[in-house]
């Protein structure tokens, strides 16, 4: 990789060429598009925000729901008449989208403005499929899976005091309505001593919150038979020097071990908050998810929490109106609410994905009773999470400040501790520090209070 790169940098000089790179989706896809920013900043190119002075546009996708792809291929349309007034541009599709065979084809016969498409496990990769383009070649294309974590590879990082890190990469748990295991593979774990050096070198640097990043990353290690790997390198990153909080997602319920709850309580570095994945409160729908959990299993692993901490921080992810969900599947995912007491969720009317097994069943559920659903839950929640961020006014909260308020001028806001907003009066240079805040009121949806 490292020749092609050299290479690149001999045609395009250095810093002359300006790249537009754009990632979709989730946060590993942002964490995908920074290892491209690098990868182009050692090829010699300067970054714009700008996609009409760039000589180069990389678009990272996601493949998640098929209004995303939808929405990819109406910007590469649009780019036709960017290539028409500079043909010299070079543009290159990667992301979750390009991993499946028939999109990778598609783009190749239909939209001739493209000139590679590179698979999630092929970055590594990127540079030669570049460099061809730059040489003449007319299009390339990658998307085999490669076990190559490009464990050399610089990133370009949006922020300076936040970091992703991946740990591992693919899922094998194959729930019906999601495509991830067929566009990002099977499970592959990233070995623990390069983790540890990663995070090592990032506090180093001087960056506050290190987001740990899977799409499973309970099931971290399984790969090479490790038990209890995950909660291990918790352990093992807790014990580095230093000031900075260690947050992790996406959870599993299933791998929810008691273990692993044990290191979140005992690790003082480790954000005391747990996302954990519900989807529904309905044990016959999660079934037909496969989701390899009941609802009584996942109040067990909640219980096991609370009994450490009855005001311990939980938010989730629901689905509203899976095929089929009665109304019965619908009050069994509100019970569970209620008796959680989540303090966020992240809810999503089931949207068809095709290629999934989900995709295939019959569905007799009208789309103005999801939304109805949807609308009620989302109240409901409201209510909750009003009772919920009370119990925080009184208490002193330790804030990253990440941004100034988009509510309140002269304001300030961060994440705590438990992963609920924080607002207080304050300046833009507090960005990037921890400060301790005294809770002085509460909405639905943040807390508010002052600097000591």
């Amino acid at each position: 990789m490292e020749r092609y790169i050299n290479e690149i940098r001999q045609i395009v000089g250095d810093g002359e060429k300006l790249a537009y790179v754009r990632s979709f989706g989730c946060q590993l896809n942002i964490s995908d598009g920074e290892k491209i920013k690098g990868m182009l900043k050692n090829a010699g190119y300067s970054f714009t925000d700008d996609e009409n002075k760039a000589d180069i546009i990389i678009l990272n996708t996601c493949a998640v729901r098929e209004n995303a792809e939808d929405r990819v291929f109406g910007i590469v349309g649009s780019m036709k008449k960017l290539k028409e007034i500079k043909p010299s541009l070079i543009i290159g599709i990667s992301g979750c989208m390009t991993a499946q065979e028939h999109i990778a084809e598609k783009i190749k016969k239909s939209y001739p403005q493209v000139d590679f498409v590179v698979g999630t496990s092929a970055l590594s990769s990127m540079p030669k499929l570049l460099l061809d383009c730059l040489n003449g070649q007319k299009f390339g294309a990658d998307i085999a899976e490669y076990e190559d974590f490009s464990e050399e590879a610089e990133q370009v990082r949006e922020s300076g005091f936040k970091a992703s890190v991946p740990i591992m990469f693919g899922c094998n748990n194959f729930c019906t309505y999601c495509i991830v295991p067929y566009v990002r593979g099977r499970e592959r774990s990233r070995r623990q001593e390069d983790i540890v050096s990663e995070v090592k070198n990032l506090v180093h640097n001087g960056y506050k919150e290190i987001m740990l990043l899977g799409q499973n990353v309970n099931s971290y290690g399984n790969d090479s038979g490790r038990k209890n790997a995950f909660p291990e390198l918790l352990r093992e990153l807790n014990n580095i020097e230093g000031d900075f909080i260690i947050r992790f997602m996406s959870s599993h319920p299933k791998d929810a071990s008691k273990e692993l709850i044990d290191t979140i309580f005992e690790c003082d570095k480790v954000a005391k908050h747990l996302h954990l994945p519900l989807q529904s409160g309905s044990s016959d729908v999660l079934n037909r998810m496969n989701r390899r959990y009941t609802a009584e299993k996942y109040l067990e692993t909640v219980d096991y929490i609370r009994s450490k901490d009855s005001q311990f921080s939980l938010t989730t992810d629901l689905i509203v109106g899976f095929p089929n969900e009665s109304d019965e599947d619908f009050q069994a995912t509100l019970d569970i609410i209620k008796r959680v007491k989540f303090d966020n969720i992240y809810s999503f009317i089931y949207s068809k994905r095709s290629g999934t097994k989900a995709a295939e069943m019959t569905d007799f559920t009208s789309d103005e009773v999801k939304g109805q659903r949807m609308r009620k839950l989302l109240e409901f929640q409201r209510e909750i999470s009003s009772e919920n961020y009370r119990r925080f006014i009184g208490r002193k909260m330790r804030v990253l400040v990440d941004d100034v308020s988009k509510k309140r001028d002269g304001f300030v806001s961060g994440k705590s501790n438990e992963f609920i907003i924080v607002e207080f009066e304050g300046d833009k240079s507090l960005i990037g520090q921890f400060v301790d805040v005294e809770i002085i009121d509460s909405m639905n949806w943040a807390v508010s209070g002052r600097m000591i």
